[in-house]
């Protein structure tokens, strides 16, 4: 678990940091990933990688945190309805160029379903079938929701009045 935890610890507190966008939870929350890992590695069977095992983990963990804190903020999330008001950490956007801090507030402005996806397939630059497995859907469904997420995203980006192409 240690030579798991080496490996993957950075890559699976950039993801949770993407999906929360708070330094000091997304870091409980990949320790809580690696426990929650450690306690379950009867059950781990390697039918996936153990980089999206730990993905996986780190999903359902970062999820179970989002309803438990903020029901409220989760449901409409879910729902896509209205978008989250705490859409960032001030010091992950003062690290950002102007074009990643545009991305990143559009993104956050997307359903969870488009934001988990995008950042799977094109931050993360993890394949369909990889995706597939983290999340628990069909290559079929992540190729889809993701034709589906970037079309969302790239209108949001129009409403916000960036017009570069970044996709």
């Amino acid at each position: 678990m240690q030579k798991w935890y080496q490996e993957y610890s950075d890559d699976i507190y950039r993801f949770i940091l993407l999906m929360i966008g708070d330094h000091e939870q997304a870091k409980d929350l990949t320790h809580d990933t690696f426990l929650k890992a450690y306690g379950t590695m009867s059950q781990y069977q390697g039918i996936t990688s153990e980089k999206n095992w730990l993905y996986h983990i780190a999903r359902n963990t970062t999820i179970d945190y989002m309803r438990k804190g903020k029901p409220i903020q989760y449901f409409l999330e879910t729902v896509g309805s209205i978008p989250a008001t705490n859409t960032s950490c001030p010091e992950t956007i003062a690290e950002m160029g102007e074009r990643e801090e545009q991305l990143y507030f559009c993104l956050k402005k997307l359903k969870r379903s488009y934001q988990e996806v995008i950042i799977l397939r094109k931050v993360k630059e993890l394949s369909t079938k990889e995706a597939a497995e983290i999340l628990g859907w069909s290559e079929g469904k992540v190729k889809t929701t993701l034709h589906r997420a970037l079309e969302a995203l790239k209108k949001q980006l129009v409403k916000g009045g960036y017009t570069h192409e970044i996709i």
